[in-house]
């Protein structure tokens, strides 16, 4: 009950944190700014966005639930908070305000801390860490995205 818990307080933080990161970047994809943008060539399509971001936060918070119970630290919560600022964050700079090279930085620190993560806490939930590792991959390829765009356009 307890984990099950958590998955649901975690649950509702990341995708309520999606849903303010979707409102922040006010229709980007589909602005006129983003459409003429020279994009890498390894940009998937829209709908894989969504489909992604689903699964990410799926894993995530199942991760999250089993390692708030084992290790419920200050530290731990604040590495949450900041990933949740960073991820909404980037939303609004990049779409919304266009600020590329600001969004690669804003996006590589959400990688470090998503890395960090992982490597600090592995050994407290072991296997269950694997969980975090397509929001991993995902933001390689989207750190990546922002990058070909910043230096391409």
């Amino acid at each position: 009950m307890k984990l099950f818990k958590h998955f649901l307080f975690f649950l509702i933080i990341n995708f309520g944190g999606l849903y303010i990161g979707n409102l922040l970047m006010n229709n980007g994809p589909q602005t006129s700014w983003y459409i003429n943008l020279n994009k890498a060539p390894w940009t998937p399509p829209g709908w894989v966005f969504g489909a992604a971001w689903t699964l990410i936060m799926i894993c995530f918070s199942i991760y999250l639930a089993h390692l708030f119970i084992k290790v419920d630290s200050t530290k731990l919560k604040l590495a949450f908070a900041l990933q949740v600022v960073l991820n909404v964050s980037w939303n609004y700079v990049f779409f919304n305000q266009h600020l590329v090279a600001f969004g690669l930085v804003i996006i590589s620190a959400l990688t470090i801390v998503l890395f960090t993560f992982f490597f600090s806490n592995f050994k407290s939930i072991k296997t269950k860490s694997y969980l975090i590792l397509p929001y991993m991959i995902w933001l390689l390829i989207a750190t990546s995205l922002n990058a070909f765009i910043l230096f391409n356009n």
